[in-house]
């Protein structure tokens, strides 16, 4: 999904990305976000990074990366090694009080995400499992891994009238079926969705307090305003500059 489509249906979850890639190791070029946080998390393979302070480093199968850009920053990554790397990155709107805020990384080995059954807790809480990760705003994310023929069923925290899931490898029933690259949209309810795994099935969820601000788009940014909008450009310009004169772009 995109800010453009099912983002405006789903917001503040407004941007996903199925990433597959079977292949040789690359180097994705630095680029820049604001008024969003991102999170990648890596369901098989590993990805490497480049955080706005210029840190290196690796992120195994299970881990995710954070990063709310804030007013903005700029950061890179890529595949380190070759073979098979698959997982999700999810843009998330922020509301106004943070979407100018300072950018903030946090980086989390499999080790540290929490689980519930078959859930782990990317964002947010379910059951006696919950994320170290700070939400911008009531938001669950969760990743399930269900065998052929398991049953789990999720019911929403109160006010989370947002709800979608996609499909990562497998397929599952809700009832409907629905295959790796699949998203679905929920309607608007407080009610529980049941899954059945046909296979053996991955898939991440997320449910939300609707954000109630208009999405105002720029390029790999979100805001809630045109000034504020403008205003993160001129400080992703203004470091860009920086990154420049050091030789890091």
């Amino acid at each position: 999904m995109s800010p453009s489509d099912f983002g405006e249906i789903l917001k503040p979850f407004v941007f996903l990305d199925l990433f597959n890639h079977q292949g040789e190791p690359f180097d994705a070029p630095r680029h820049p976000h604001s008024g969003i946080a991102t999170l990648s998390y890596v369901a098989e393979g590993s990805v490497s990074y480049i955080d706005p302070d210029d840190r290196k480093g690796v992120l195994p199968a299970g881990g995710v990366e954070w990063m709310q850009a804030g007013r903005g920053m700029w950061h890179g990554g890529g595949l380190d090694r070759p073979g098979r790397t698959r997982g999700f990155q999810l843009w998330i709107a922020l509301p106004p009080e943070l979407e100018l805020g300072p950018a903030i990384s946090i980086y989390q080995p499999p080790e540290d995400i929490q689980s519930d059954g078959p859930a782990r807790v990317l964002l947010g809480s379910y059951g006696s499992a919950s994320s170290a990760i700070v939400s911008p705003s009531p938001i669950n994310y969760l990743a399930v891994r269900l065998k052929v023929g398991e049953r789990w069923r999720y019911e929403p925290p109160a006010g989370h009238t947002i709800l979608w899931a996609a499909v990562g490898a497998g397929t599952v029933s809700v009832p409907d079926e629905l295959r790796q690259g699949d998203l679905v949209a929920f309607e608007p309810s407080s009610e529980a969705v049941e899954f059945e795994a046909q296979t053996d099935a991955e898939f991440v969820l997320g449910s939300a307090v609707p954000h109630k601000y208009d999405l105002i788009l720029g390029s790999h940014s979100v805001h809630t305003t045109s000034a504020a909008l403008r205003d993160a450009q001129a400080h992703i310009s203004a470091i860009r500059k920086r990154l420049v004169q050091e030789g890091r772009t």
